[in-house]
């Protein structure tokens, strides 16, 4: 009878003791994949900066970027200089270094003020384990959620996560009468509110190739703010692809091997400064995607015409190899429509549109890259939003500023409950 108690009670704290057990076998077992992920992301660098926002920026040698991990990378012969610009790009660059653009003023990346990366290296934004562990899964860290982002502005209906409040929304400009090589634009930063940490504002041109139903091509940069990201609201400088809609491939930044940076200034991901205020100074960005006409690589360069940040290797995708068929610029912002209400991010300055210069947000001189490598005004520029109550687009022309836009909205408001 007392042996029967006693394996009773050996019974009993073993089964209170298993559950705790379990629960530090996970936390374990996550710690070693958070802990081998950011080894594979962090390597071991020639020189770290301290930027005032908390950022850690590594200076780590070219060749030893995170795109070389992957076996596809193996015998990759790093092209540190495009073989070709657009025609037209450097005496476009001269006209606009010659004028004022309404004030509006270049940024710079907040690291800079503590210091600078040496040539043969590139900086790289430090990921910390709280970024990983805010991810819905540590295989998903960096990535766009699936299916959410995709957007077809020419066909005759939205997708019906675009018809109701939930998903992804846009206020875009965009083209899709040609083929294209390539899109240009500048476009002022701002530093828009974001409701949820799960929520994020964007601003960016997308290069698109392929179908919306699988092998969509994605090439995208721009600014962005993004809690979930990143773990702050600061304004920040970021790439994304992806070769089948969002599904498997593709990241952001140099979270996944994929872009091949060559620049030793800028940091994708790091935060942008000054952004631009309502009523007051207005900051802005160029941005360039193009098609090497030889390699089939595709190409970033970021503001002046000595920015060239890095490529795409031609063969990470399959429809853009012929060339973009849509191009996008604008903003999108994601509404979680928490109790059923729109979300209250902002896209842009958080101002709609009509409220022009130095209240909304605009993208100026848009450009596309001809099958002649010729940078050119696009033609039959088109708008596209879900919600026009909660975020618009507006176009137009001048002399100084080419084929324009303002975009942008508070989100919820008396008109987009």
């Amino acid at each position: 009878m007392k042996m029967e108690l006693l394996n009773c009670m050996v019974l009993l704290i073993l089964l209170l003791l298993l559950p705790t057990n379990f629960s530090a076998a996970r936390t374990s077992l996550t710690d070693l994949q958070v802990h081998n992920r950011l080894k594979t992301l962090n390597k071991s660098p020639i020189k770290s900066i301290k930027s005032p926002d908390g950022d850690m920026i590594d200076c780590i040698h070219l060749s030893h970027q995170p795109a070389f991990d992957h076996p596809q990378f193996q015998n990759h012969k790093i092209q540190l200089r495009p073989n070709f610009h657009p025609e037209g790009l450097f005496a476009d660059e001269k006209v606009k270094s010659t004028k004022s653009s309404e004030g509006s003023e270049p940024v710079k990346q907040l690291w800079h003020l503590n210091g600078e990366c040496p040539e043969g290296t590139i900086p790289v934004r430090r990921t910390k384990k709280e970024d990983v562990l805010r991810a819905s899964s540590i295989k998903n860290y960096g990535k766009k959620k699936k299916n959410l982002n995709i957007l077809r502005p020419s066909s005759a209906q939205p997708q019906p996560d675009l018809i109701t409040q939930n998903g992804h929304q846009h206020a875009i400009a965009y083209v899709d009468e040609d083929k294209y090589f390539g899109a240009k634009a500048t476009m002022n930063v701002w530093e828009p509110k974001i409701q949820q940490p799960n929520e994020f504002s964007l601003s960016q041109i997308w290069v698109l190739g392929g179908s919306f139903d699988g092998d969509l091509n994605s090439i995208e940069a721009g600014w962005q703010v993004s809690p979930d990201l990143y773990g702050d609201n600061n304004t920040r400088l970021f790439t994304y692809w992806t070769s089948d809609a969002y599904e498997a491939t593709g990241c952001y930044n140099l979270l996944c091997s994929g872009f091949i940076q060559i620049n030793n200034r800028i940091a994708m991901g790091a935060s942008i400064f000054p952004v631009s205020r309502y009523h007051g100074s207005q900051y802005d960005i160029s941005i360039l995607l193009w098609k090497d006409p030889n390699e089939g690589n595709w190409w970033m360069q970021f503001g002046n015409s000595n920015q060239v940040i890095g490529y795409w290797p031609a063969y990470l995708f399959s429809n853009l190899a012929d060339g973009a068929t849509l191009v996008e610029w604008g903003g999108e912002v994601v509404n979680s429509a928490s109790d059923g209400q729109h979300t209250t991010t902002q896209m842009g300055s958080g101002h709609f549109p009509g409220e022009g210069f130095s209240k909304a947000s605009y993208f100026r001189n848009l450009q596309v890259v001809d099958g002649s490598n010729q940078l050119r005004v696009p033609k039959d520029v088109k708008t596209f939003t879900e919600q026009s109550n909660c975020y618009n687009v507006q176009t137009g022309k001048n002399g100084q500023w080419g084929t324009y836009f303002y975009y942008g909205g508070p989100g919820r408001n008396p008109k987009c409950p």
